[in-house]
């Protein structure tokens, strides 16, 4: 049954994260469609496909490794022609001559590519009269399918071919529907729409689990009484059979010698209203050496007790509640109020007030990890050639996420309500990941090709300013280098991760272990 169980937990991730993409991929679809684009595919998954269908001009389905997916828009890469010749036309006619304008769509001026006076083929060449043809030098080079002869150089080659697969689908009199003639605003939604739907996923998820779940909080009702106190440092060197012990000689705590019980609500500590445990606690730290008054709530009755703070050694934590270590991994300590009660755990709604802030966390953590990501890569590595171990905070690929996700639900450590938070925030966290990740200024993701509009608006804004005319739009294809580059690198990282993930991977214990 645990084997059962595993496997479904690594079903139900996939499956979450299918959607996820599919909501990605229909961010791109929608304004696309919206705005006239041509969209010939729409792909959950890459590899084999398993299963499609047809609707219209654009065939939906699904392959067979749900890590991926894409919508396919003609015109991606535009054609060589299209970059040059819109600016050799406004040149022109800014000299007086007879050639039309043609718009890029940026200033919704007439001429469209497709229309009147620029009428382009499938592969962005004009009809009458191709530019690069009309002579012929006697190259024996190859023809691509456009008759256009290769130029026998490797990048040169691969730019124009990447042209022309991407235009491959147009028929003529269609250029106009193709995503570079649309305008740069409509471009960036286009582009932005996709990564955006998993920000709001995200969010919603995060709702859920949190407004609507619940998080474990505890409250200012006691669930257990502290014998004795011991100095942090004194309970370090004890053997661990006495760890949990009293000796005769310890201090009994306050709340020990007072009669405080389970059960008991305690209301206010000198004379402060103590409605949360975070409260109650930072004024029993406040408080440490001096007698103070306790008030709680037994059985209904409210009663009153006065009691001594201890001044005691405990271990010093950091924001996040882990404790702060000395350069010799050694916890540091500090002195503070100790009264000797822990408090009772309860599932309560995040207030709405504070959703916000615990959106902005995840979400700034996220491209936080994004920034050090290079690092965290360093660290990864050296965890596969076996000179680190790893960390169960550390970067986690999708195959350790899978297993983890297997775990949870296979584990009968937890309770089904806490598996089913810890599944929503891990798909939450995937989201906003998707978005942060999606937003990186580099091709092929997203955020590559916003930064490549933005770019394209401000050069034909400049170019106005200047008195240069209409410009075409920038030819995507000079930076498929740097794209190849950008996509060995993804593919290097998640080659390591997998590997690390199969070998050292990160047990659902081990984050327990680790506070995470």
């Amino acid at each position: 049954m645990t084997v059962v169980l595993y496997i479904v937990g690594i079903i139900l991730f996939l499956i979450g994260i299918s959607i996820s993409i599919a909501l990605h991929e229909l961010g791109h679809l929608t304004p696309a469609k919206k705005f006239g684009v041509k969209v010939t595919h729409y792909m959950v998954g890459f590899g084999p496909t398993l299963f499609s269908f047809r609707r219209g001009e654009t065939e939906y389905g699904i392959k067979a490794f749900p890590l991926g997916g894409f919508i396919a828009m003609p015109g991606m890469y535009p054609p060589e022609e299209a970059t040059k010749s819109r600016y050799e036309t406004a040149a022109a006619a800014q000299k007086g001559g007879t050639a039309a304008g043609v718009d890029s769509g940026v200033d919704g001026t007439s001429g469209r590519l497709g229309e009147p006076g620029a009428a382009l083929d499938s592969t962005g060449s004009e009809t009458s009269g191709r530019l690069g043809e009309g002579t012929d030098d006697g190259d024996a080079a190859p023809l691509r399918r456009d008759r256009k002869k290769r130029k026998g150089r490797l990048f040169e080659d691969t730019m124009a071919d990447a042209r022309e697969f991407s235009n491959q689908e147009i028929a003529p009199g269609e250029e106009h529907r193709t995503f570079y003639a649309l305008s740069v605003p409509k471009r960036l939604v286009v582009m932005f729409s996709g990564p955006f739907v998993n920000l709001i996923l995200g969010i919603l998820i995060m709702g859920i689990s949190l407004l609507g779940i619940g998080v474990v909080t505890p409250t200012t009702t006691v669930q257990t009484v502290v014998e004795c106190a011991v100095p942090a440092s004194e309970a370090q060197q004890r053997p661990a059979s006495e760890q949990n012990t009293c000796r005769p000689d310890d201090q009994l705590t306050p709340a020990w010698e007072a009669g405080i019980k389970p059960g008991d609500e305690i209301t206010s500590i000198a004379g402060v209203e103590t409605k949360d445990w975070d409260q109650l606690s930072s004024v029993i730290k406040e408080h440490a050496g001096e007698r103070v008054d306790v008030d709680f709530i037994r059985d209904g009755q409210a009663q009153t007790v006065t009691v001594p703070i201890i001044a005691t050694e405990r271990p010093k934590v950091d924001d996040a509640g882990k404790a702060v270590l000395n350069p010799d991994g050694t916890p540091q300590t500090e002195t503070q109020g100790f009264f000797g009660v822990g408090p009772v755990q309860e599932r309560q709604s995040l207030p709405l007030a504070e959703f916000p802030g615990a959106v902005w966390d995840q979400v700034s953590g996220v491209f936080h990890a994004i920034i050090t990501l290079p690092v965290k890569l360093v660290d990864i590595g050296e965890v596969a050639v076996g000179t680190k171990d790893r960390d169960a905070e550390g970067l986690v690929g999708m195959v350790g996420v899978g297993r983890i996700a297997g775990e949870i639900v296979s584990t009968d450590q937890i309770d089904v309500v806490d598996k089913a938070q810890m599944g929503l925030g891990m798909l939450g966290s995937l989201n906003i990941f998707l978005f942060a990740f999606n937003m990186i200024p580099l091709l092929p993701l997203d955020g590559g090709h916003i930064a490549v509009g933005l770019y394209e608006g401000a050069r034909r804004r400049i170019n106005r300013w200047r008195g240069r005319g209409l410009v075409g739009p920038f030819d995507t294809a000079k930076l498929l280098p740097l794209t190849y580059v950008c996509i060995g690198l993804m593919l290097c990282m998640t080659a390591l991760l997998v590997y690390v993930d199969l070998v050292k991977p990160i047990t659902l214990d081990a984050i327990f272990n680790s506070g995470g």
